[in-house]
């Protein structure tokens, strides 16, 4: 079915929702699947594999645990971008919890993402970070033990990106004494 979506003919003719119509639906599609709304297209989410959850669990934990003050951590919560709303492995934002209780965030310091099944899918969505304004984009290789880093985003697209392996520290720019290292989160 994704190589009919690949013919642009197909591709331009594909109904699109907007972020309010995609709230309007429920959690569940009618399969029963969780989705999230990418680009104005419906998307299920994938399962989780054990090294999937563990690495965006230990993230989380990592994160709460040297966040400063003036920033909150999410695990698979919603961003609401203009034609999307994306729920990231984790991100972070400014402000507290109580700054998001009428509407999600619109944009994050940083997002992460675990890749174990879907590289290509998170890379793809570089785009859709920067246009948002998110300041940093991580994507965790899980079977690799890296993690790809984009900073400085600049219409729709990110001007650095870096790969760090075992050896190297992720130090967030967009957090202040955001630091973590790759073996810590591979451990």
């Amino acid at each position: 079915m994704s190589a009919i979506l690949e013919i642009p003919e197909v591709r331009r003719r594909v109904s699109t929702l907007s972020v309010e119509e995609y709230h309007q639906l429920g959690e569940y599609n009618e399969h029963r699947r969780r989705t999230e709304l990418i680009r104005g297209i419906i998307i299920e989410k994938m399962s989780k594999s054990p090294l999937h959850r563990t690495l965006a669990s230990r993230l989380y934990r990592l994160f709460l645990a040297r966040l400063p003050q003036g920033f909150s951590v999410w695990k698979e919560e919603p961003l609401t971008f203009m034609d999307s709303e994306p729920e990231p492995d984790v991100s972070v934002t400014r402000g507290g919890e109580e700054d998001y209780t009428k509407a999600h965030p619109r944009t994050a310091e940083l997002v992460v993402e675990v890749a174990v099944s879907s590289p290509a899918l998170d890379q793809a969505n570089a785009s859709l970070y920067a246009e948002a304004g998110v300041k940093e984009y991580w994507i965790v290789l899980g079977h690799e033990r890296r993690v790809e880093v984009y900073r400085r985003p600049e219409n729709g697209r990110y001007l650095e990106k870096i790969l760090l392996g075992m050896g190297d520290s992720l130090e967030c720019a967009s957090v202040p004494g955001v630091r973590i290292g790759i073996a810590e989160l591979f451990a």
